[in-house]
């Protein structure tokens, strides 16, 4: 391992960082030592080693890239005007997108794009909490339930199929009046700060699934909204009335849509679906609706 030796303000500290072997692929590890030594003279022959900014600037981003993205932004970029550059520059980011595994479907050379593919990235997940009915109606509000209102089955459930992924066992079924449901999304809550959102505008890809029984025919809506601090709608989509006629094949059909250049002011995502049965019989022959999810990506 080489070690690099630099000299505090205090002579006789000394932080000592051991940045493993420049000519490796992997990752560098990065410790830190301080230890007393003998106070140098200011006639003593003995010169320091040159300080951490004279490294050469690859070495740094190495070392750099080691650190916690957070402790990037808010403590590192704080350090001198050299390490600002490099935390605000492209490479630190592309080296850290590398060492994780994080890579974008074409090439950023914008520096802001290339911070920010990582952060959202490293974010994205489905913020529709309880998606699949595992925890009944939690965390579902605005409830409407017409008939007999929405019921929680097991799949395949009667007249029905599999889901196509083996991690979804529930879904959320209707009845013979309309049934809704939503959910109020807070991106801030979430980790998505305003300027994010106003200045890079990330895309919001909703996805929704929904079936019928074989054996009745049902209707099914989405409606999504992005909603401003003050909940004025900034943009919205909503689906037709998909109608499922009888005798189908009870195949599941995912529905999505992407929004994107929507504007600066977006703090909220209200999500919505629902459905009935055509046929009014009693019980729970409408729409299935289950794996619904709101993303926010690069």
């Amino acid at each position: 391992m080489n070690m690099f030796i630099f000299p505090f303000s205090n002579p006789s500290v000394f932080d000592i960082i051991g940045v493993g072997d420049p000519k490796s692929d992997g990752p560098l590890v990065c410790s830190y030592v301080t230890s007393p030594f003998p106070t140098f003279s200011s006639e003593s022959s003995i010169q320091p080693d040159p300080k951490m900014e004279s490294l050469p600037e690859a070495v740094l981003i190495r070392i750099l890239a080691s650190i916690p993205a957070a402790d990037l932004v808010l403590v590192c970029r704080l350090v001198c005007c050299q390490w600002k550059n490099l935390v605000d520059g492209a490479a630190l980011w592309i080296l850290k997108c590398q060492q994780e595994g994080l890579t974008g479907e074409e090439s950023q050379e914008n520096a802001e794009n290339w911070q920010n593919f990582y952060f959202l990235s490293k974010r994205k997940r489905n913020l529709i909490k309880n998606p699949c009915g595992e925890e009944d109606l939690q965390y579902w509000g605005e409830v409407e339930n017409g008939g007999d209102g929405w019921k929680i089955e097991e799949l395949p459930g009667d007249f029905g199929k599999e889901f196509p992924s083996e991690d979804v066992h529930k879904y959320f079924v209707t009845s013979y009046e309309w049934c809704r449901k939503s959910q109020v999304i807070d991106l801030r809550a979430e980790g998505y700060w305003e300027e994010l959102m106003d200045t890079t505008q990330p895309k919001v890809v909703v996805k929704d699934w929904y079936a019928g029984r074989s054996d009745a025919g049902c209707l099914y809506e989405l409606c999504v909204k992005l909603l401003s601090e003050n909940e004025d709608v900034l943009a919205e989509y909503k689906s037709e009335t998909i109608a499922i006629p009888q005798d189908n094949d009870a195949d599941w059909t995912e529905i999505s849509h992407t929004f994107s250049n929507y504007g600066p002011g977006v703090r909220f995502v209200l999500f919505e679906h629902g459905g009935q049965d055509t046929l009014f019989w009693k019980g729970w022959y409408g729409v299935r609706v289950t794996n619904s999810s709101v993303t926010v990506e690069p």
